[in-house]
């Protein structure tokens, strides 16, 4: 068995929970909450009878393995480094930190201590992910990376109304970028790499964060085509463009299904059979790495993570976007 803590108490916790309850290895020992109140009403739904609400007695504590953090953005990097300091692995939410400063700082903790640290970006690590790198030779040279992610975030009305939350506020290291551009840009460094060049555009919002942008990113021979939004809705699927048929993807953050399609017109799918709970991928990964004494995935690579934000910096500073965290 591997004993999880959690770090956070919303929504996407839940959701973890729920997908890496699949997992016969997977054990819920302990909550961690700012309030006992919180921590222990979260605790309770889940049978769960330890609770903490000082981060570091958790850390220290002989009742958790590994740690799920769901915190905000900023918060990760000072809360991961507390954990792999005392021998806890780390399992950390897109995205894993605020900037690659703080990346560097993570890295360097999990080695000396021996532990993993993963970034949780599920549709890397997803059966259709996984089909588009097996099927991907199929479609011969590759000229173009296309993924779209707009999603209009219910948090935007409030934002429009005068309250900033977190998903737009600059002091929790949020925005569109961090929150949903990541999802289109991880599989492209998973696939091909660091790019040669970035340009970024967006839109700023009042509150100092990205209400929606997009990126152009420069391959050796290809290039990469971005888009993604929490002001806006698309339903535009993804697409990877190649010289013998392209192959569409429906959701670039979760993907369900794939397929090809022959520049003679034929239709291949290549869709997988999944989990409706597709967190559970991310949690089967990461406690597989810990059980056979592996210190990191080969898609959801400390060398991908670090890639990943350093795009997300120099796109962040193009679009003029900066976060209290960048000090």
């Amino acid at each position: 068995m591997v004993r999880f803590g959690v770090v956070g108490t919303n929504w996407i916790t839940e959701a973890f929970i729920k997908g890496a309850s699949h997992h016969e290895d997977f054990q819920l020992a302990a909550v961690f909450s700012r309030t006992e109140q919180r921590a222990g009403e979260f605790a309770d739904k889940y049978g769960v009878n330890r609770i903490f609400t000082n981060l570091e007695e958790m850390a220290k504590s002989d009742v958790i393995d590994a740690v799920y953090i769901a915190s905000p953005n900023s918060m990760h990097a000072s809360q991961a480094i507390t954990f792999m300091e005392n021998g806890k692995h780390v399992l950390c939410e897109k995205a894993i930190a605020s900037n690659s400063v703080e990346l560097s700082h993570m890295i360097k903790t999990a080695k000396e201590n021996q532990v993993v640290l993963m970034e949780a970006l599920k549709s890397t690590l997803m059966p259709n992910f996984k089909a588009v790198q097996n099927h991907i030779d199929k479609i011969g040279k590759v000229r173009r990376y296309f993924a779209s992610y707009c999603q209009y975030s219910s948090r935007y009305d409030k934002y429009k109304e005068g309250t900033v939350m977190n998903a737009f506020n600059p002091e929790f290291s949020a925005g569109s970028l961090m929150d949903i551009g990541i999802y289109c840009i991880y599989p492209l460094v998973v696939l091909y790499g660091e790019p040669k060049s970035v340009q970024a555009n967006g839109y700023v919002l009042e509150s100092g964060v990205d209400g929606e942008g997009s990126l152009i990113l420069k391959y050796e021979e290809m290039d990469a085509v971005i888009m993604f939004s929490k002001i806006t809705d698309s339903s535009l699927p993804s697409e990877i463009h190649g010289e013998d048929g392209n192959i569409k993807i429906d959701k670039i953050s979760s993907p369900e299904k794939v397929e090809i399609i022959y520049r003679d017109g034929k239709h291949e799918d290549i869709s997988r059979e999944q989990l409706a709970d597709n967190m559970y991928y991310e949690a089967d990964e990461f406690m597989t790495l810990i059980q056979q004494g592996k210190s990191e995935s080969c898609n959801n690579s400390l060398e991908n993570s670090r890639i990943t934000m350093k795009i997300l910096d120099e796109a962040r500073s193009q679009m003029g976007v900066k976060f209290p965290s960048d000090k």
